[in-house]
């Protein structure tokens, strides 16, 4: 048995692990300090009927959109993952590769591999998030 746990603990190692990392995401981010405002004044649901993005340890949701990360990957050599996620919009399902970076604890930045067209209206994963002390996911 303690063979069969040592193998596990290595093999999750060596590919990483699909469940999230300890200190991935803790919190809900949204794209801006303004949007952090509205989300406490007003709701978060006000937040997300406007189209804007919402970050969590489950992936980025919108209305009408949404990535679940499928896998996470903590990176070594610094406050970073690497992530694999399906995303949807109506009529559309596409999987993304991500770079989240923690710039500092209250932003993060994410990197998106999928190209966006800025003139098809598309989602673009990508940016700038800021953490929203005192808002929970709906």
């Amino acid at each position: 048995m303690k063979t069969w746990r040592i193998l596990a603990v290595s093999l999750l190692a060596a590919f990483g692990t699909s469940a999230h990392a300890e200190d991935f995401i803790k919190g809900v981010y949204l794209q801006s300090e303004e949007l952090c405002a509205q989300a406490k004044k007003v709701s978060l649901q006000s937040v997300i009927d406007a189209g804007g993005l919402i970050l969590s340890q489950n992936g980025i949701e919108s209305v009408e959109y949404n990535c679940e990360f499928l896998n996470v990957t903590k990176a070594t050599r610094s406050p970073a993952w690497a992530v694999t996620a399906l995303c949807q919009e109506p009529g559309h399902l596409f999987p993304d590769t991500l770079s989240i970076l923690e710039l500092n604890e209250t932003q993060i930045e994410i990197v998106s591999v999928r190209q966006v067209d800025p003139e098809s209206g598309q989602t673009d994963n990508g940016g700038t998030y800021v953490l929203c002390d005192g808002v929970a996911m709906p």
